[in-house]
């Protein structure tokens, strides 16, 4: 990986070098620049816009992207060079995410590409990325002062375009917000509210609900927080509106609620899982893990808040059961609906201890190998020959694990009491945090 500049002290320092006749011009085209970028801007330009206007003047492939790298804009020229950029696996990931993580703000060189990065910062927030590709040679220290002006143009670009989002997220989210909660109105209503804002809630729909995964330490900040929950809001906006910009999304202070549009269950599983793919992208740029949430199918609007219930139960449950990064469907939750409403946790490992005996010990690798037995063996409503299958055992040598079963835990393949308390302790067992 190329070098890094050291940003604007070296700009400095080369300035101070040259001339000063040739400083005072190069100063004077930074500030030719500048006064450009802020001209598209206070015409109602947007990124998009800026970004054309730099690569007027500076030349290359320019960009704007998140902290995190996702693309936000780019110049409308050099479309090919856009593709190449993207697809170069030093500079972008897989996903087409710029590796912020490895170019630090300055000047580097990949191969014959030169790379300018400038942080776009407003404060002490830090909005994201301006950056600028180059085959043509190494880009100078003043070429990397010129575009850190431009970072401060685009800082104020965005700063706008985030006080406008955020009065009209507020009004959407309100709405959202009542409608979750059962208090939308009536369904023709809430329906029409809906499409007023270009979003379609008249067809069958999934209610996604996720959230950031917990994390101790300085990262756990109020503040933090914050600013990875905005950014989490973000990214969901904009993948859900690449998929379907007729789907409701709205950020809220602890998570993401997206109405997403379905034809059936096998439909909404493939749907959702796209939406958490490209949401996640490949884990790089500082981004936080999170899980998922997702309802049964939501026929009709009034029905919205039941879903929206169901989709933060299946969060809840989803963690439990696989830990961070889960996905869950309230459709396979089963009892695991009813076990997460149990808050004492002492009263299920009690539960558990009572009815596995001395296979609920998590750390004995044979209580294990014994617990996947007789979870098999439950799986198949005791069917000898079918359990054998599974667990490619000699039919034999499943009969003697049941004799030692039921030496441990009692004659449960008699008992359907005895099988239904058994089932339920295994579910506990795969209960996280007990």
């Amino acid at each position: 990986m190329g070098n890094c500049a050291n940003d604007r002290a070296s700009s400095e320092r080369e300035l101070s070098e040259r001339p000063v006749s040739q400083g005072q011009d190069l100063l004077a085209r930074g500030e030719r620049v500048h006064q450009a970028l802020v001209d598209v801007v206070l015409g109602g330009g947007g990124l998009g816009e800026l970004m054309d206007a730099l690569h007027d003047h500076v030349g290359g492939l320019t960009l704007a992207t998140t902290t995190d790298g996702r693309l936000l804009a780019h110049s409308s020229e050099r479309q090919l060079e856009l593709e190449a950029v993207l697809q170069h696996p030093d500079i972008c990931a897989d996903t087409g995410r710029f590796r912020s993580e490895r170019f630090a703000p300055g000047v580097h060189q990949v191969g014959p590409l030169s790379l300018s990065v400038a942080a776009v910062l407003a404060g002490s927030s830090d909005h994201g990325r301006l950056v600028v590709v180059r085959r043509e040679g190494r880009a100078s220290a003043i070429d990397h002062y010129v575009l850190e002006r431009a970072a401060r143009v685009a800082a104020l670009a965005i700063t706008k375009a985030l006080a406008v989002s955020a009065v009209e997220a507020k009004y959407r989210g309100d709405f959202v917000r009542d409608v979750l909660v059962g208090r939308g109105g009536a369904p023709d209503a809430v329906a029409a509210h809906f499409a007023s804002l270009g979003w379609d809630v008249a067809r069958p729909l999934a209610v996604v609900v996720a959230a950031l995964d917990p994390l101790g330490g300085d990262d756990a900040s109020r503040e933090g927080f914050r600013t990875a929950q905005e950014r989490f809001a973000n990214a969901w906006v904009t993948v859900v509106g690449r998929h379907d910009r007729s789907t409701p999304v709205v950020g809220f202070a602890q998570e993401v609620v997206a109405l997403v549009g379905v034809r059936d269950h096998e439909g909404a599983r493939k749907g959702v899982d796209a939406l958490v793919r490209a949401v996640s992208g490949d884990g790089g740029g500082g981004r936080r893990s999170f899980s998922t949430g997702v309802s049964r199918i939501v026929d009709v609007p009034e029905m919205i808040s039941r879903g929206y219930e169901q989709a933060r139960r299946a969060v809840h449950v989803g963690r439990q059961l696989q830990g961070t990064s889960a996905v869950a469907h309230f459709d396979d939750l089963g009892a695991f609906r009813l076990l997460s409403l149990i808050d004492d946790a002492g009263e299920l490992r009690a539960f558990v201890g009572e009815v596995l005996h001395e296979l609920a010990d998590d750390d004995d690798a044979e209580a294990a190998d014994m617990r996947t037995t007789l979870r098999a063996l439950l799986d198949t409503n005791v069917n000898v020959a079918e359990t054998s299958r599974r667990l490619h055992f000699h039919y034999n040598t499943l009969r003697y694990r049941i004799t030692k079963l039921e030496r441990t835990v009692g004659p449960f393949t008699s008992d359907p009491d005895l099988q239904l308390d058994l089932a339920l302790a295994l579910r506990v067992l795969q209960m996280r945090g007990l």
